[in-house]
């Protein structure tokens, strides 16, 4: 008798998978495409991602090749369209690239421009935006108002900051263009004593603390 009952209830059981596969079969069907749809759209835009990247790098080291053979406008001008149509890390670096060419061609207020539109993008890293603020910064001590450019590094002279040993000497210089010899020299002698500032730096901090202390 078992045997009749177990008969009669697997009956039952392939019965009701069939209604239900007669009623949610076609979602069924419709989930599994779905899937299998958003599967291949993800393999898809990895794939295509990767030949993005490697036409972005290619286009990248044809304008440094450009650069390198002193076709500064032109590898600045290529640079520049890069920063444009290029996305995340590539196109940072294709805008750092263009303003420091801005000013090997000698467009000191192009390469400035460029420098603070990049320290001012908020879509871009901080570490990125706070080098463009010194190397605008830099470049603006040529002819710029030393108390201004003071200002604007302020920020990153934190100790927490990477580029705070920079910005120090970059606000020492400023000083100096401002005829504020002792605060230069205050500023340069922290750094020369400071054995966590680059070997380098660490140098041209001692000679100059030196040379106005004579």
């Amino acid at each position: 008798m078992s045997d009749i009952f177990r008969e009669i209830d697997e009956e039952l059981r392939r019965d009701n998978v069939a209604k239900l596969w007669e009623r949610y079969g076609k979602y069924i069907v419709g989930l599994a495409a779905v899937i299998v749809l958003a599967t291949g759209a993800a393999v898809g835009w990895r794939e295509y991602q990767l030949r993005v990247q490697r036409a972005e790098s290619v286009r990248y080291a044809a304008a440094l090749e450009l650069a390198q053979k002193n076709e500064l406008a032109r590898a600045a001008d290529d640079f520049a369209l890069l920063a444009r149509e290029a996305g995340g890390g590539q196109a940072t670096l294709a805008r750092l690239q263009e303003a420091a060419l801005r000013a090997r061609t000698g467009d000191e207020q192009a390469a400035i421009s460029a420098y603070k539109a990049l320290a001012q993008d908020s879509s871009v890293d901080s570490l990125y935006r706070d080098l463009a603020t010194l190397l605008a910064a830099l470049h603006e001590l040529k002819s710029g108002d030393p108390k201004t450019i003071i200002a604007e590094v302020s920020a990153l002279t934190s100790p927490g900051n990477p580029w705070h040993h920079s910005a120090l000497e970059i606000t020492a210089l400023a000083h100096l263009h401002a005829g504020e010899r002792t605060e230069a020299r205050d500023i340069y002698k922290t750094l020369a004593d400071d054995l966590t500032a680059p070997p380098g730096l660490r140098a041209r901090a001692a000679e100059m603390s030196g040379a106005l202390s004579s």
